[in-house]
């Protein structure tokens, strides 16, 4: 077995999963939502400390599984650097201890690999990665070749999200909130920019469509004086707003890629509003939709330790004295390293 760790923000995960049958064994996550919350956003400091006192509570209900493990896999890199020093820490002391190899994973490999939790992985594929930190689409040739065909010049999906529902005072994480509120909002109530419509460039860019969302709260008498129906018809019509901005640039990409395989990972891909016009998209193009189960779209242990398990197969292990911590940055396109 193996026994993955993830703390690249708020999230502390633990999981075991058996490498011969590639079934998740155990898994357990703890949110802090709760406590960054009344800050509308996540606080690394905070974030960290969190990390400390619950990686360890975790740790000890994976003890009957120590005897088993064949591999400590951890997320290094992209993220918090604060946070995943936490993990990090963790994941090398139980490397030497228990004498056993160490894998570091990619955060991003990760989400993709969320995908294939007790399954067998497939490629090639074209991914539409969003969440709180990325907005991209990576063709996966293979397991050692993954190349970012398009990438956000500012803000990720999540972000945007997450930001514009603090302008609303709607409290945080952002995209669930905003998402439910759409439901009862009128989509066509607010002309909203969709970003990059007459550009040529494949790329995303949420930060003037953020910026007319605040124009428009500021319209509204703020965030005190919005009716809840106010909320709902902004939610609406921004979420539309991002919908048109993704399926315009995807478009662009499925009109040259013949990949027939094509998936949504991340946090915000729990979106249905935005699942059901990929559905519709991927139908037009004659593509095959694939979707994480709804409880591995945001961050947890179980996609670092499907990851791990194809790359304990290569034998791509780290000496425990040189894993590196790369905090988050924005790559702008090539290969996923």
């Amino acid at each position: 077995m193996i026994l993955s760790i993830e703390s690249s923000c708020d999230d502390s995960s633990i999981a075991i999963t058996q490498i011969s049958t590639k079934k998740l064994i155990y898994h357990k996550k703890i949110s802090q939502e709760e406590q960054h919350s009344v800050y509308g956003g996540v606080v690394p400091e905070l974030a960290s400390r969190l990390h400390a006192v619950a990686l360890p509570e975790i740790l000890k209900e994976t003890k009957p599984y120590f005897k088993d493990l064949k591999a400590i896999s951890v997320t290094n890199q992209p993220g918090l650097g604060i946070t995943l020093l936490e993990g990090i820490t963790m994941a090398k002391t139980l490397a030497v201890l228990l004498d056993i190899p160490l894998i570091a994973v990619h955060h991003l490999k990760g989400h993709i690999y969320s995908l294939f939790i007790e399954k067998e992985s497939i490629s090639p594929l074209l991914v539409l990665l969003i969440s709180g930190g990325h907005t991209q689409i990576i063709r996966v040739k293979d397991f050692d070749n993954m190349e970012i065909l398009a990438t956000s010049m500012d803000d990720s999906v999540g972000e945007s999200f997450d930001k514009c529902a603090k302008m609303m005072g709607l409290g945080y994480p952002g995209g669930p909130i905003v998402e439910q509120l759409a439901k009862d909002g009128d989509e066509d109530r607010f002309d909203l920019p969709v970003p990059l419509r007459n550009s040529p460039l494949i790329a995303f860019s949420l930060s003037g469509l953020k910026n007319a969302v605040r124009l428009k709260v500021e319209v509204l008498g703020g965030k005190e004086a919005m009716t809840t129906q106010d909320k709902s018809d902004l939610s609406a019509s921004f979420q539309k707003a991002i919908k048109l901005h993704l399926i315009q640039k995807s478009k662009k990409i499925f009109a040259r890629e013949d990949i027939k395989d094509f998936a949504i990972v991340g946090g915000a891909s729990a979106n249905k509003y935005i699942r059901d016009a990929y559905q519709k998209l991927c139908d037009e193009f004659g593509k095959k939709l694939h979707l994480a189960p709804l409880q591995y779209c945001s961050d947890n242990a179980g996609m670092i330790g499907r990851y791990a398990i194809d790359a304990y197969q290569r034998e791509r292990f780290i000496d425990p004295n040189e894993i590196d911590i790369v905090s988050t940055k924005k790559q702008k396109s090539g290969m996923l390293l």
